[in-house]
């Protein structure tokens, strides 16, 4: 995060600081990095509003520039921007989407955390960080090196974003539930399946110097299981892998990360894997 040298900063206009911008205030204090404030405008209603915010913070000590634009759709015009202002991480609000809706189409908030190359940060709620936990949210279940590569940068990440909240840095990871219809005979009974997670975990502790007691290791599906880990472990934010699943799978079931979106009490951090932040790139390429 430390390496994070511009946010951008989706801008909600029903707010005279927005939610996101506070969350970037934060972290930039900390960082040293630059703001941009973008305001998805489709009626060309918000340069001016978008001006005075830059003045104000600009007033403040910030460096920041901004617009207000559209390019097609909401997604669409958040990613154009931070591929054109190089922006490391990019910061929005999330608002619950009706359930009905969500069937017939998919959200604009998965379509971003699909798409977009950079890390988004989703702000779920207007809680003060300071002194709050970190919850790393890892899937230990996948070893390929992309996927390890990918867990090691959400603790890592993690870990420094405990310099912004102050807290603790507390590590999740679900396991199946034994199917004795398993090809592996590992995952037949449960005190082996738990014998192999712990011993994944253990290596991220090792590995990260993490303190064990601040480790949970639970059986059952992850889009439940985390939401209320964080609120045991009293976290501020979550931070969590995507793999950017599209296709007929992402329309039906979503990601891990998109489906505890509207359940989750704390912000959610989204990382992709190296090997898809690349192919996103190219794909954006591609297009112009």
């Amino acid at each position: 995060m430390r390496s994070v040298r511009s946010i951008l900063v989706v801008l909600n206009p029903a707010y005279e600081e927005p939610p996101a911008l506070i969350r970037a205030k934060h972290i930039a204090q900390v960082t040293q990095s630059d703001l941009y404030l973008l305001a998805c405008d489709k009626d060309g209603t918000q340069h001016q509003s978008v001006q005075q915010l830059i003045t104000k913070l600009r007033n403040e000590g910030f460096s920041v520039k901004g617009e207000a634009s559209w390019h097609n759709s909401f997604h669409e015009t958040v990613i154009q921007a931070q591929q054109a202002f190089n922006c490391g991480l990019v910061i929005k609000e999330h608002h619950a989407e009706n359930p009905l809706k969500k069937v017939l189409l998919t959200p604009e908030d998965w379509k971003l955390l699909r798409f977009c190359p950079a890390p988004v940060l989703i702000v779920k709620t207007t809680h003060d960080w300071s002194n709050g936990n970190v919850l790393a949210a890892v899937d230990l279940g996948n070893t390929e090196p992309e996927h390890r590569e990918l867990q090691n940068s959400i603790v890592s990440t993690g870990l420094e974003l405990t310099q912004v909240t102050k807290g603790k840095l507390h590590l999740f990871t679900a396991h199946p539930s034994p199917m004795l219809s398993a090809a592996d005979p590992t995952f037949q009974l449960r005190d082996t399946i738990e014998n192999r997670y712990k011993g994944l975990c253990d290596s991220l502790v090792s590995l990260f110097d993490l303190d064990p007691a601040l480790v949970s290791l639970k059986e059952g599906p992850a889009d439940l299981l985390i939401p209320r880990t964080a609120d045991e472990v009293g976290a501020v934010l979550t931070v969590m892998g995507t793999v950017a699943r599209t296709g007929l799978s992402g329309a039906l079931i979503g990601n891990t990360a998109e489906v505890v979106l509207d359940s989750i009490q704390t912000d959610v951090l989204v990382l992709k894997p190296q090997d898809r932040i690349e192919q996103l790139e190219r794909d954006l390429k591609n297009k112009t």
